[in-house]
């Protein structure tokens, strides 16, 4: 497994090693010891999502107040966008964003440590979309910051109006967003 600094240096790209052929291919997508030697973490996982969405969809910026979850995420179908935003408040980087393109072609994962908001564009006509969560998910700590904030200024590579759903709709801009000490 390969790291890759960011411009926000706690938030780090992921390559894993690919063995392919004529048949396939087959790689790790997680092992504890190969994550920890290439990023100095030892996270502890206790929880695994799974989504698939449409092109255009946005989902995000979310992030839990309490329970704050570290996500190690990844594509296995289609491409998206994927940003982190620092809402760290004592952090040289907060307010600062960063974002990569993850998809099933390349296999790069991003390790998204807590503290920070998170969210996804799909750019392909669907995207799956899996991710490991250091804490459980707890809807009433859940927040979000609007994904169009000015203030933050992601520069999400659309094609037209994304698709959102009423609570991103309806995300909080930052200035007033709950951020981490």
């Amino acid at each position: 497994m390969r790291a890759i600094k960011t411009g926000i240096p706690d938030v780090i790209i992921l390559e894993p090693r690919v063995f392919g052929d004529a048949r396939g291919f087959f790689f790790e997508s997680y092992n504890e010891d190969a994550f920890a030697a290439a990023t100095g973490l030892r996270p502890r996982f206790v929880q695994d999502n799974h989504s698939r969405s449409a092109k255009n969809v946005l989902r995000g910026l979310h992030y839990q107040i309490k329970q704050p979850q570290g996500k190690l995420v990844r594509v296995t179908a289609g491409e998206v966008f994927d940003v982190a935003v620092d809402i760290r408040k004592s952090s040289p980087t907060f307010g600062q964003w960063v974002g990569a393109m993850l998809s099933a072609e390349n296999r790069r994962m991003i390790w998204v440590p807590q503290g920070f908001a998170h969210g996804f564009l799909v750019l392909s006509e669907f995207a799956e979309f899996l991710y490991k969560t250091t804490d459980f998910y707890a809807p009433e700590h859940e927040r979000c910051i609007r994904w169009d904030d000015p203030d933050i200024g992601v520069e999400w590579p659309l094609q037209g109006a994304p698709l959102l759903s009423v609570k991103d709709s309806q995300g909080i801009p930052f200035k007033d967003a709950e951020p981490f000490a």
